[in-house]
């Protein structure tokens, strides 16, 4: 059996020649023991690569969620789903506060302005909602939808009103822990694929309930449909929803997860995403990093102004740049 030291060395290799990594590998770095001395290897490899294919080039993706509201698909993990009771009192943003919470955002230096809505939201809002952002709030800034499913024709509107990047992905045990159709949300990145939309798909929400494989099979669907950008979202326990009681991962495993994801990526997928950001994450190889507002399915708070866990673009830029890396404003 090959050795983690060699494996490791191949996978950077395999990175550093622009070639994506295949399975069989991808699943052997995600069985290491993440508090191993050998997945501090695999960090250290995954760093050296993000210096090479991001040219230590940090970025911050921040997300407003825009309507605080119960969703009748009731996936197992989501805070927002009508069936566990936890949205009380309904609400939405308005135009104003989203304006003046991108405006902030732009200032502090975040390069994408996430647009984040629950399943149903009338796409015809959220693209006037884009266009009177991009209208008003200046900057060197790419506005993202992060929305329900849709088809070329709306992925071309999209563009239209001014997003040049869309978050989707299959979920894990979509189907499972949701009540989506894989094969619907594989046809909304197939639309996204026919669009010039760029894609942002990330591994999630993953828990310690899943697979290696199941890991490993939703890092190659997004590099399938084109992703630029990819990485890894933990799963978060909300109490009172079905998975609320399972452990969330730790910052060593999601840390790993992210170091694969950025070895196995190569130059396909430039920037790598960890959600919840965290030190370790940085220091393996991630370069982008999520700032949250507004609704959160990943807690039982109301649609808030602040900051989700406190983590503001202040301490991501401190993170970034104790990582080694140049973290980007917008007036670059």
């Amino acid at each position: 059996m090959e050795n983690h030291s060699t494996l490791i060395s191949r996978a950077k290799e395999s990175a550093l020649s622009g070639k994506i990594l295949d399975k069989r590998d991808v699943m052997a770095l995600l069985e290491i023991d993440p508090n191993s001395d050998a997945c501090k290897e695999l960090g250290q490899a995954a760093r050296y690569v993000a210096a090479k294919v991001c040219n230590n080039k940090a970025y911050l993706w921040a997300a407003i969620g825009i309507d605080y509201r119960a969703c009748p698909m009731n996936c197992d993990y989501c805070s927002l789903g009508e069936s566990w009771g936890l949205v009380r009192n309904e609400s939405e943003l308005t135009e104003d506060e989203v304006i003046q919470m991108a405006e902030k955002y732009v200032h502090e230096g975040v390069k994408w302005i996430v647009l984040r809505t629950t399943q149903f939201y009338s796409f015809e809002k959220l693209m006037d909602l884009a266009r009177k952002i991009k209208s008003v709030v200046a900057g060197n800034y790419q506005l993202v939808a992060n929305a329900g499913e849709f088809n070329e024709s709306t992925a071309n509107k999209l563009v239209d009103a001014g997003f040049e990047y869309i978050y989707h992905t299959v979920r894990l045990r979509e189907g499972i822990n949701t009540k989506f159709d894989p094969e619907e949300r594989k046809k909304t990145l197939k639309a996204i694929q026919r669009s010039s939309l760029n894609l942002v798909s990330l591994i999630e929400p993953i828990g310690v309930e899943h697979s290696n494989e199941e890991i490993a099979d939703s890092f190659f669907n997004a590099i399938k449909y084109g992703a630029v950008v990819t990485g890894a979202m933990a799963r978060v326990p909300v109490k009172g929803t079905p998975l609320g009681e399972l452990p969330g991962l730790s910052n060593q495993r999601l840390a790993q997860i992210i170091a694969v994801s950025r070895l196995a990526a190569g130059v396909h997928a430039p920037d790598i995403c960890v959600h919840p950001a965290s030190e370790l994450a940085i220091a393996w190889g991630a370069n982008v990093a999520v700032v949250e507002s507004g609704s959160i399915p990943r807690d039982t708070c109301c649609s808030s102004k602040e900051v989700w866990n406190g983590f503001d673009p202040e301490t991501a830029q401190k993170w970034f740049h104790a990582g080694g890396y140049e973290a980007i404003s917008n007036e670059d």
